[in-house]
């Protein structure tokens, strides 16, 4: 987001989560705080994503979706079976939060569409 106050907000965002882990209404009170600068920079995705968060971190108290697993390269599949997905939940809170942060990236906005429809799903099977 280019927002200043936004930067400044997923930064504080980022820092809790790293000193402090899921702190649900510190979260949930910045999420909210930060999804109208998504909405104001016209960024629907990026708006949605926050929205879904937030929502998913005030009714589960975590954030129990993992982090999205990388598409296989031809020739290296069976590395990528090898490897298990067992982030923790700020692990996948934090990834989350950085790619917020750089929404421009081609990559980091897949993995962002990723982390929609993950909270969708967990949502409809809870």
């Amino acid at each position: 987001m280019k927002n200043p106050k936004a930067q400044k907000l997923i930064n504080k965002l980022i820092s809790e989560v790293e000193l402090n882990g899921i702190i649900t209404n510190t979260l949930v009170s910045d999420l909210k705080d930060l999804r109208p600068f998504a909405v104001e920079e016209k960024r629907p995705l990026l708006a949605k994503t926050i929205r879904l968060t937030f929502e998913h971190i005030e009714e589960y108290q975590t954030f129990d979706i993992p982090i999205p697993e990388e598409e296989p390269i031809e020739g290296y599949e069976e590395l990528l079976e090898e490897q298990e997905n067992d982030s923790t939940p700020e692990e996948s809170l934090l990834y989350l939060l950085n790619l917020i942060a750089e929404p421009e990236n081609k990559t980091n906005r897949l993995d962002l569409r990723a982390y929609v429809n993950a909270m969708q799903e967990y949502a409809e099977e809870n």
